[in-house]
This record gives C-alpha cells, structure tokens and sequence, in this order.
C-alpha cells in the first residue's frame, strides 16, 4: 500500500478523535477503512507515514503538529501559539494544585507506584488531603495494591491525564533528578554570582565617589593657597599674603 494513500487517512483519524491514538489502533483503523484484504498497510509504513506527518507540520506554515503524547498520537497547538488559545479557553484547562498537591503529585510520578504511608514518609506530613485532590483532578489513580504490605495499602500512580497535560507520552519522559538538582545548583550559582558582581560594582561606584570627593577637596585646597598678586606674581601661601596685606 503506497504511503500517498495512508497519510490522509491518518490524519483524518488522528484530527477527528477525542483521544490519543496508538499506531496499533491505527493499522487496524487504516485497514478497516480503505477495505484491502491483501494489501494491508504494515506497522512498518504507518511509522513513516507518521514521519511524513510530523515532518510536514513541522514547517512554520503551521500553527499545530503531530505529538506523541498518553501513549498514542494527537495534533496539539505549537507552544509559541499558547497565549493566542489561552484567549479563547481562559482558564477553562487549568488544573490549579496547591503546593502541597504539586509535592504529592511529585512524589508520585517519581516514585510510581507508590503508597500514601510511602509519600508522608518523604514529605513528612499527612497526605489524605492532597491525593485526594489529585484523584478529583484526574492527575493520578488508584493502580492497585501493595500485596507484600502488611493491610496490602493502595498503590497510587500517575493517570493518563497526567501525562496529556503534561505533555508526555510515559513517566521515562520526566526530566531526570540529577538534571533537576543541577540547574537548582545552576540557577543558584547565578543568582549568587550576580550578586557578588552587584557588590563588586556598588564598591566600585562608591570608590570613585570618594575618588571624586578627594579631587575636588584637593583643588579646593589648591585655589584656597594660589594668589595672583596685582604685579602679576603668584603667591603659594594665600594666608600669609592675606595676613601681611592686612599688616599693611
């Protein structure tokens, strides 16, 4: 099957569906669709027609693209247009955590699956509040239990919503902690270099002020002990001139 013709069924499907679609889900969609019994389209060409796809939206010329996203495909607005949509959506996508939320909700994408006893370990806090938030919002789910624990405690792990407005296709797609720790580290040996060079140029300015100060003391000083008499003759010691004046 030529790839001209699977293309636009791709992005028929991929455009009209209200979920990210796997490449399994599309073989069988494609398939289905145009009806060839023998010449089926392979996973082999889905993967490059989904490669044309993604080159194709690419371009500058388009305000969306193809992103893998939840374990399957979506066309999404490019980033650069997120204040443009923002205007028309308003807050309506925003899911708003509190800190202790955004905490949890850390724990769990990093340690999945996890606990709540495992996570008010980390944070050292209760946790109820918080994931069950979380579960309102749809960020993360109940995966299961933990069978070797003594009560076998509910298993939290992040939910497939998590991974959509995050923008991810799996957990392995969360920056890595060590990346994390060195651009706080990163970030904070900037902010204390900066600091340091605002000193350093406060010191400077402020030198040069008492620089200035002594300049204009010194020629203060200079006019206050050079006369020039009637006669044309320069006098160094003024006070003396001025006292044997008035002697005469």
């Amino acid at each position: 099957m030529e790839l001209s013709q699977i293309i636009p069924h791709i992005e028929a499907l991929v455009f009209a569906s209200d979920k990210p679609l796997t490449k399994i889900e599309l073989v069988e969609l494609v398939n289905t669709a145009l009806g060839f019994i023998e010449d089926r389209a392979s996973i082999e060409q889905i993967d490059a027609a989904i490669e044309g796809i993604r080159e194709k939206y690419n371009s500058e010329f388009y305000a969306f693209e193809l992103r893998e996203i939840g374990g399957g495909l979506q066309f999404l607005t490019k980033k650069e247009y997120y204040k443009t949509v923002a205007l028309l959506n308003g807050d309506k996508f925003l899911k708003r955590l509190s800190t202790a939320a955004l905490e949890t909700l850390a724990i769990i994408a990093y340690k999945q699956p996890v606990t709540k006893s495992e996570m008010e370990a980390i944070r050292g806090v209760n946790c109820d509040y918080a994931v069950q938030k979380l579960l309102e919002k749809d960020l993360v789910v109940i995966s299961g239990r933990k069978e070797d624990a003594v009560g076998q405690p509910l298993i939290y792990s992040t939910s497939k919503s998590f991974m959509d407005y995050f923008g991810i296709n799996s957990a392995d797609d969360l920056p890595k902690i060590s990346e994390v720790m060195m651009e706080e580290l990163v970030n904070a040996t900037n902010v204390i270099e900066a600091q340091a060079e605002q000193i350093e140029h406060e010191n400077f300015v402020a030198s040069q002020g008492e620089e200035e100060i002594n300049i204009e003391q010194t020629a203060t000083e200079e006019e206050a002990i050079l006369v020039v008499t009637e006669a044309g003759e320069i006098i160094e010691d003024a006070p003396e001139a001025d006292a044997k004046g008035n002697e005469g």
